[in-house]
């Protein structure tokens, strides 16, 4: 009891108490749910620590696949759970909606440079948002990059223009959704024996989930991203997104510091994104979920004694890394219309090719990351040749 009457825990309260009152009765009134779920899944997320980052870099480096395995299972329970709903054009009474993007260069390239933004930031995009509710200040460094990066890319979009692109491959509209779940299922068992007998080769054995609390906190984490994904549906009408958010963020304060005027910038003539720049910041609902998110981490932290306790600030280098990781996040995010949440998993459920073709061009970045991750001082880096990839060096000071 002591323990959770301690200031940092109180302390940790303080912004998700702040958003119940703004969003409940104050002058955000109307999206509290929107709040609570993104608060529910800060939550999860880290006490959980599911961090893609952290199982990509597993995978790379070591050869260890449980973080990966525990992604493929959040995926195979989304698609059981996201596919006959978008089948059926509802989810208990609510019309819902996929998300469907071309596919082409700028999806490719995007993947790739956030994927390395994933290795020299603090995460992806749901890891930077979640551990900068501990209070570090390497995630709010990335954070910061990665409203930079997206809203550079948001004013440079015109320069897009011609790359080769194929229009959103719907794939149930060529295998039905029955064929759509049946082959993402036999996808992710496939990528499932191939991580274990990639694991196997590397160690002689396979790290089960279960023999751990480290990885049924994991399964756990699996399970509830997905279950919480479903509830993001069903109060959003479409899969959870991060992305959009950021380069509004950005381009709002460029509007109100007069630095320039994004009105009149392409990308926020497209109709969906319209609206969005000309609506207060408090009534998007995909950034009231974003801050939920850091809110909810926070007082999960607080709660497991890790608010606040960060350490001191990071040296230059880290710093660095985590500013330029963050703006390759930003970039590659709004090329490939989305991150590792919003492109990949959104995508993936809602039976779009991009979802799937995100995966493998981001683990290329994640590579090309970890590569040049001890330039920056930070932990986990790989030795890159022609003949093959392994673990470098150790570093001065470890990071996320």
């Amino acid at each position: 009891m002591r323990a959770i009457l301690s200031p940092r825990p109180l302390l940790a309260l303080l912004p998700f108490s702040a958003g119940l009152w703004w969003f409940g009765a104050g002058p955000g009134a109307g999206l509290l749910p929107h709040w609570i779920l993104g608060a529910a899944i800060g939550a999860l997320l880290l006490a959980a620590s599911f961090s893609f980052a952290a199982a990509f870099r597993r995978l790379i480096a070591e050869g260890r696949g449980a973080g990966a395995r525990a992604i493929l299972l959040a995926l195979a329970a989304g698609l059981l759970l996201f596919l006959p709903s978008l089948a059926a054009g509802e989810l208990f009474g609510q019309p819902v909606r996929g998300l469907y993007f071309p596919v082409g260069a700028a999806l490719i390239l995007g993947a790739f440079l956030f994927g390395v933004g994933m290795q020299l930031g603090a995460g992806c995009a749901s890891g930077a948002l979640f551990t900068a509710g501990t209070g570090e200040a390497r995630p709010w460094l990335t954070l910061l990059g990665f409203v930079a990066g997206a809203t550079l890319m948001a004013w440079a979009l015109p320069l897009t223009e011609g790359w080769p692109n194929l229009p959103p491959v719907r794939l149930p509209e060529s295998l039905g959704w029955a064929g759509t779940l049946a082959a993402g299922l036999l996808l992710v068992a496939l990528l499932w024996l191939g991580l274990n007998a990639w694991e196997r080769r590397r160690h002689g054995a396979v790290e089960r989930l279960v023999d751990s609390p480290a990885g049924r906190w994991l399964l756990l984490g699996a399970l509830g991203l997905a279950l919480l994904d479903v509830a993001t549906l069903w109060l959003l009408g479409r899969p959870w997104a991060i992305t959009s958010a950021l380069p509004l963020w950005g381009s709002r304060l460029l509007e109100a510091t007069g630095w320039g005027e994004p009105a009149f910038w392409p990308y926020w003539e497209e109709p969906t994104r319209a609206e969005l720049l000309f609506r207060p910041l408090d009534q998007d609902r995909t950034g009231v979920m974003n801050l939920g998110v850091i809110a909810g981490a926070a007082v999960a932290a607080g709660l497991a004694g890790r608010f606040l306790r960060g350490g001191p600030w990071p040296g230059l280098r880290p710093a660095l890394a985590g500013v330029l990781g963050g703006g390759l996040l930003g970039v590659g995010a709004v090329l490939a219309n989305g991150c590792n949440i919003g492109a990949f998993l959104g995508g993936a459920f809602s039976g779009s090719l991009h979802g799937w073709l995100w995966l493998p061009a981001a683990l290329a970045g994640n590579a090309v990351g970890l590569w040049l991750r001890p330039a920056f001082g930070l932990a986990g880096g790989l030795a890159l040749s022609w003949r093959g990839i392994g673990p470098r060096g150790a570093v001065a000071q470890p990071a996320r």
